[in-house]
């Protein structure tokens, strides 16, 4: 899409002080094992399409951000952060300071964002809606505690907050009360965070992005598909299976649009909506389920801000809506400078 079609805007691009990118891929064998790639290509792609865009990096003072909207008056200030000062949890309070300075920001809102944090609390607000979620308990910090004997085998443990597949492995899927206890163990120490325990559902991974403050655009649904896993081993997404390019090679990772029949997929869009709308979510997300043999769909999480890089999944799905990148990241813009915190 020609940059001539876009107003040139003003952007400050906030992301972690560690995460921004070189100016050119020069000596860079492969973007896609970058831990900048997201930043690189926001970046480079609105400048491409005529906008001025700065990056800001950011660590654990607000001086940097409220110097960056003063030396450049933005239009909209683009916002890659996944955490603040190193607790992940905090980017939803550098979002409150934007709203309370009156700065046009990307992305979901800060209630949203406190909501969608908490999976416990996310999957107790879709059981209230009848919408259907793997049982699972909680089990904070410093505390073992039981199973209850509701919850059976297997169990799925992970992060209560964390996102990224952060602890995530084949090992997260557990069978009997000691797994769960060394799992829950590990992900105490090494996550530092509460630590939750549902039960696996069986099937197939699907994710639908949803674009929009008030009225909503879901993207198409997009499935994560392993081909070539060794015996034995589940169909996850693992932190290796995510963030390791050699390991998606060796597993034949790939995620592509979902192969489902028109009433199914129409039945994960307007759940996606409703789930969106019931977190109050704005800007953009993407919500994350599981499907059985037999057509029965579970919630499992939402991601607000997911990640946004050129051909990796919420990208992909919008460009087979019809959105190109370009025009996606312009989009998400748009939603920015047209959101209205409530009163």
């Amino acid at each position: 899409m020609s940059p001539r079609r876009f107003r040139r805007l003003r952007v400050i691009v906030l992301m972690q002080k560690e995460l921004i990118p070189p100016d050119s891929l020069d000596g860079v064998e492969d973007k896609r094992t970058q831990p900048w790639r997201t930043e690189y290509d926001v970046l480079a792609t609105l400048r491409s399409m005529g906008h001025e865009a700065w990056p800001i990096g950011v660590g654990g003072e607000l001086g940097a951000i409220r110097e960056a909207i003063h030396n450049h008056q933005p239009h909209v200030t683009f916002n890659l952060l996944e955490e603040f000062d190193g607790y992940p949890l905090f980017d939803q309070h550098v979002v409150s300071y934007l709203e309370l300075i009156k700065q046009k920001y990307t992305g979901c809102n800060p209630r949203g964002l406190t909501l969608a944090r908490d999976k416990a609390l996310t999957k107790k607000v879709m059981a209230y809606h009848r919408i259907h979620v793997p049982r699972f308990a909680v089990f904070p910090m410093s505390r073992n505690g039981r199973r209850p004997s509701r919850l059976r085998f297997p169990l799925f443990v992970k992060s209560l907050s964390d996102e990224g597949s952060a602890g995530i492995a084949q090992a997260s899927v557990v069978r009997d009360d000691e797994k769960l206890r060394e799992r829950v163990d590990f992900i105490h120490r090494q996550n530092q965070t509460a630590a939750i325990a549902e039960e696996f559902i069986e099937g197939r991974e699907i994710y639908v992005g949803v674009l929009g403050n008030q009225r909503l655009q879901a993207c198409t649904p997009w499935e994560l598909v392993m081909t070539n896993l060794s015996a034995g081993a589940l169909n996850i997404a693992t932190g290796k299976a995510k963030w390791d390019v050699n390991y998606q090679k060796k597993i034949g990772l790939v995620t592509k649009p979902a192969e489902l029949d028109p009433s199914l997929r129409k039945q994960f869009e307007r759940m996606s909506k409703r789930i969106y709308r019931v977190l109050g979510l704005s800007g953009y997300a993407r919500i994350d389920y599981r499907m059985t043999d037999d057509g029965r769909i579970y919630f499992l999480e939402v991601n607000p801000n997911p990640q946004i890089a050129h051909n990796e999944d919420f990208a992909d799905s919008a460009q087979h809506c019809g959105l190109t990148y370009e025009a996606l990241l312009q989009k998400i813009m748009t939603l920015g400078m047209n959101y209205r915190p409530n009163p």
